[in-house]
């Protein structure tokens, strides 16, 4: 008898904070290439190679953020929303395989230490940290907008811990001659990176795999339908979402023949205003098929 559609607004993404961190990240990866060269130290190669990804990471995270804000069209019909989650899926893979890097090359590395230059490492370590605070700083107010600005966030902390990693390290080589503390740095780093690449992984695969939202109780939305006295039964109840700052929901609602189009209209309202601010988790993007008892259709309560 009708279907109901309230649209939200695509939230975005900060460009320019994106870019701002971008561009010190591509200096101080720049200035870690060098200091590895010249001390030979292993965690500050890798964070160097973690600076790398991050900058991919970033630029991945700069490109979704452009596409994300392209209208919707025939085409696509949700706009470019999703590469949101495309893009931090590819950051959290490109993390997880220099966290494995780390981890076998320091297993490697504390067996046969090299001598490290522990003034240099110091001075990269400082350099790299103070860089990455100021990228945090300027991704601090937006890490919650989406994923992709959660996991261009994400990567920019795990830089700076491994700055703390390479100063801890130069520490100990200066005044204790301890040269697999080095090794020791590029464990950690690589133990702090990978548990961090499989929240982000599974985020991402929960959205392309069109779980339900977190936080939204399926069963609770169903109970809170079936008490409108309208309702007699729903089913074909799902939610899912675009990206992470569209949630969807789309139900066939079961009501009495005796219902006239106004009392649907009425209903079709109060179903919409009910999942935009009844639950934790606000649909504001929601679809309401009407259906009169009559109608030759599964009148049972299940999704």
């Amino acid at each position: 008898m009708g279907a109901g559609h309230s649209h939200v607004a695509g939230g975005g993404t900060p460009r320019n904070r994106l870019l701002i961190a971008f561009s010190i990240t591509s200096s101080v990866f720049v200035a870690e290439v060098v200091g590895s060269i010249i001390t030979g130290s292993l965690a500050l190669l890798v964070d160097a190679a973690h600076m790398l990804t991050d900058m991919v990471g970033l630029a991945m995270a700069l490109t979704a953020a452009h596409l994300m804000n392209r209208a919707a069209s025939d085409r696509h019909t949700w706009g470019l929303r999703r590469v949101e989650v495309l893009s931090a899926l590819a950051q959290a893979a490109l993390l997880l395989g220099v966290g494995i890097f780390a981890l076998v090359e320091g297993v490697r590395r504390l067996f046969a230490p090299p001598e490290i230059a522990s003034g240099s490492l110091l001075l990269f370590g400082i350099i790299g940290l103070v860089a990455n605070i100021a990228s945090l700083m300027v991704l601090l107010n937006g890490r919650k907008r989406n994923l992709n600005m959660r996991a261009a966030f994400l990567e920019v902390l795990n830089d700076a811990l491994g700055s703390v990693g390479v100063i801890a390290s130069a520490i100990l080589i200066a005044t204790l001659g301890w040269y697999r503390s080095d090794a020791v740095a590029g464990i950690l780093i690589a133990l702090l990176i990978i548990p961090r690449t499989f929240i982000l992984l599974r985020a991402s695969g929960r959205v392309l795999l069109e779980a339900t939202p977190p936080g939204l109780d399926l069963g609770e939305v169903r109970r809170h339908i079936l008490e409108l006295p309208e309702v007699v039964a729903v089913h074909d109840l799902h939610a899912s979402q675009v990206s992470t700052d569209l949630p969807t929901l789309t139900a066939h609602v079961v009501v009495d023949d005796t219902l006239s189009p106004q009392q649907s209209a009425q209903l079709l309202q109060e179903l919409q205003e009910c999942v935009a601010d009844h639950f934790p988790v606000s649909i504001e993007h929601s679809t309401f098929q009407i259906e009169p008892q009559s109608h030759p259709g599964e009148h049972t309560t299940h999704a």
